[in-house]
């Protein structure tokens, strides 16, 4: 009996101390585990990223693909910082100035050569060429994206415009439907014969809104260039030096002339049309954005596709050729962490990153690969904004002294086109202040 006992005894003490160091052995790991996550938390390289605020969608992926890519980089931090669209220029050049810019940015790519030039941007060239997988995006995309012989920026969406138009003025007329497809687009005469039979003034119907009317912003210079690309012109010399020759070139004096005619001759564009003037019949045809297609169907849920409107590729003149580009990322040439930063400009812009924002905004990918793997880029009316970025669409002038080019433009369209001031002055005028803008960035 006492042996058993003795042995009772023995097995309790050694279960004591079996469970004592299992405690100790489980703290101690604890501990450890504690206190490499400190360690990983204190290592984490943090980064800065600066965007324009978009809508909803945009926001939201943008906030997805943060989250996605922190999880899988533990290491990497990233700090996204949304920033109204008229604000952001702004500040985004005055926080460069002060010497704290983020270190990674979203740039509008015409600006690309502005901030490439100031130093601002590091070239992400020789990443760009070793994992950007250059061939699955177009040719015209990264001509837009490159300064000097480099590549700055990485893109994630890619965008056009096109023709939309109201079905039931169409049919009011006996007029048949302009064609689907994007290799068939109207020429720029037929569509004044059209706008001319539907127009109607006195019960305030007008025929077309040719490029966005008449707003601040980039807006005018996106959607007025490609006009004087239709008609053979161009803005600048190719290597950038000069306006003059290009903009008030022959081929640029008609694009102008055709354009004030619509407004002053034609009489089938107005300078001033009423708040949703497309919608409510009083609109027979207008140049919008790829991106406006969710918009103009949230917004007007009863203002139906194929039934309400419809959409054809834009018109064309003497060639086929739309505008590209859009908000790309880049990364600060002040940055203390190029490679992360990279890291995280790699996956947003990788088939996977593109594949989600756009899954969620609707917006045309920059990578033909996921285009052809979403079914509505290759239906209509998709299909029409997508091959023409693949097949037609040209950047617009890569120059430090864009900004100038851009107001210069705008100012040339309004004075023509709400004025009606003689064409030859108006480009004289604007090709002197552009070649002044580049001869101040020379300097």
């Amino acid at each position: 009996m006492k042996k058993w006992l003795s042995i009772s005894i023995l097995v309790i003490f050694l279960l004591g101390v079996f469970t004592y160091t299992a405690s100790f052995y489980n703290s101690l790991s604890a501990h450890n585990i504690n206190k490499g996550n400190k360690r990983k938390v204190l290592n984490q390289v943090k980064l800065t990223f600066w965007r324009n605020n978009g809508n909803q969608a945009e926001n939201q992926a943008y906030k997805d693909l943060v989250t996605s890519f922190e999880a899988a980089h533990p290491n990497i931090l990233i700090k996204m910082q949304s920033i109204p669209y008229s604000d952001y220029e702004l500040r985004l050049r005055t926080q460069i100035a002060s010497g704290n810019p983020p270190d990674i940015m979203t740039i509008d790519s015409p600006n690309l050569a502005l901030y490439a030039n100031a130093g601002s941007l590091l070239s992400i060239d020789q990443y760009m060429r070793k994992e950007g997988q250059l061939g699955d995006i177009p040719q015209a995309t990264l001509d837009g994206l490159t300064f000097k012989g480099k590549i700055y920026l990485s893109p994630v969406v890619e965008s056009s415009i096109a023709l939309f138009y109201n079905i039931h003025l169409f049919k009011e007329a006996g007029l048949p439907l302009p064609s689907e497809d994007p290799n068939k687009p109207l020429t720029w005469d037929e569509v004044v014969k059209i706008a001319q039979k539907i127009n109607n003034p006195k019960m305030g119907v007008y025929g077309i809104d040719p490029a966005q009317g008449f707003g601040d912003g980039e807006s005018p210079a996106y959607f007025k260039i490609p006009l004087l690309w239709q008609f053979g012109s161009q803005v600048l010399s190719p290597d950038g030096t000069t306006a003059s020759g290009y903009l008030n070139s022959k081929e640029a004096l008609s694009a102008l002339q055709f354009y004030q005619d619509l407004y002053h001759k034609y009489g089938v564009a107005s300078v001033e049309l009423p708040p949703g003037a497309f919608e409510k019949g009083k609109l027979a045809m207008t140049v919008l954005g790829s991106w406006t297609l969710a918009d103009l169907e949230k917004s007007n849920p009863n203002f139906k596709l194929g039934v309400d409107f419809g959409i054809a590729p834009l018109p064309i003149e003497k060639q086929h050729i739309v505008p590209n580009g859009g908000w790309a990322l880049g990364i600060s040439s002040g940055t203390q962490y190029p490679k992360e930063a990279w890291e995280f400009i790699k996956y947003v812009s990788s088939y996977e990153g593109i594949k989600k924002y756009v899954k969620e905004t609707g917006d045309i990918p920059a990578r033909s690969s996921v285009a052809k793997d979403l079914s509505e880029f290759n239906q209509y009316p998709k299909n029409i904004f997508f091959q023409q970025v693949q097949k037609y669409s040209m950047h617009r002038p890569i120059t430090p002294a864009y900004p100038v080019v851009s107001d210069a433009i705008r100012v040339l369209f309004e004075e023509v086109g709400i004025g009606g001031k003689d064409v030859s002055l108006s480009a004289l005028e604007a090709m002197e202040k552009i070649n002044i803008g580049i001869k101040q960035i020379e300097k």
